[in-house]
């Protein structure tokens, strides 16, 4: 998980994009540059037709032509704001499909992710959303996995909420590829200690407590946060949290009564159980989506942990909606 090359990270800057969304993603980058002493990120930015491009506050940045974002980039983002989806894309749309095909990664800031989602590239991927265009976005189609967290990471796909978000998700992507202390380092350098989990608005049934964890316990629980469909393993979360695997697993064993990996493995049949319940994704993309290899296997720890089948889940919620919207009387 280490990184070990420099990353080529590219941004997309939308007309009408926020000034404090976007640099809250770029400074970060430079950061871990500066604090680690090497190169570890490299930074581009494109537009549709390159030039300077203003933010609605009147900050503007020098940019590359769109045509320009190949597939030599490790992840691109896009940054939008104003009012995304009555914006056409149709340009955007397509490079980022053909990006897509591709398999280079690609991620959404604020509106960013209505672009993502309008052109198509977000099918079976969890995502997020600012506030501002989640139901409006929503309504287009009952097929986007949307969520309301503060960030989002689902393989290869990158969505954060805007305003200061993209601070809390460049922690995480610091983190996840070059361990906790220089994700630890960068935060503190601006000042962002008060690091933010990806599910800040919507906690997991212990997060309420998690104040009183230990650094590397907290730091754990959300390296599994933001690896769901890709888990890791107990030796990666411990070198990426900073600590060793005897003393992580103490620490999961005074704070839970339970192992380290069977916490993580709750995670991900809490979320496989809300994807069941809540899209109409199919068995297999479920266990795709959530870090099972095949159906077979998803099905068997799915029924060891609640008792039922997936299917009979699915059943059971189908019945309990209906019973819940049927008129009485």
């Amino acid at each position: 998980m280490i990184a070990g090359s420099e990353k080529t990270i590219g941004f997309v800057l939308i007309d009408g994009y926020a000034l404090m969304p976007a640099t809250s993603a770029i400074e970060p980058l430079r950061a871990a540059n500066f604090l680690s002493g090497r190169s570890l990120y490299r930074t581009r930015l494109f537009s549709g037709d390159g030039g300077w491009i203003a933010s609605s506050c009147g900050g503007a940045f020098e940019t590359e032509p769109l045509s320009n974002a190949t597939g030599e980039l490790d992840i691109l983002f896009v940054v939008a704001g104003g009012d995304p989806l009555a914006q056409a894309g149709s340009a955007l749309f397509s490079h980022l499909r053909a990006l897509g095909v591709r398999g280079v990664p690609l991620g959404g800031i604020s509106g960013g992710a209505v672009h993502l989602a309008k052109a198509g590239v977000m099918q079976n991927r969890r995502f997020t959303v600012h506030w501002e265009y989640f139901e409006e976005l929503q309504a287009l189609s009952d097929q986007f996995l949307m969520e309301r967290r503060l960030f989002v990471i689902d393989r290869d796909r990158y969505t954060c909420a805007g305003g200061v978000a993209p601070l809390d998700m460049m922690h995480a992507i610091i983190r996840s590829e070059h361990g906790a202390e220089l994700a630890q380092s960068v935060s503190d350098w601006f000042i962002h200690t008060g690091i933010r989990s990806a599910d800040e608005p919507q906690r997991l049934e212990f997060a309420d407590s998690r104040q009183s964890f230990h650094r590397s316990v907290s730091t754990a629980v959300e390296l599994m946060e933001t690896h769901i469909a890709d888990p890791l393993s107990l030796e990666q979360i411990a070198m990426l949290s900073g600590s060793g695997t005897r003393q992580l697993q103490r620490r999961f064993d005074q704070q839970f009564g339970c192992p380290m990996m069977q916490v993580y493995m709750r995670l991900r049949l809490k979320k496989a159980d809300e994807l069941i319940r809540k899209t109409r994704l199919t068995f297999m993309e479920v266990a795709l989506a959530t870090g099972f290899s095949n159906q077979s296997h998803f099905g068997k720890v799915f029924r060891t942990s609640f008792g039922t089948t997936p299917r009979e889940r699915r059943k059971q919620a189908a019945t309990e909606f209906i019973s819940e919207v049927k008129p009485s009387g």
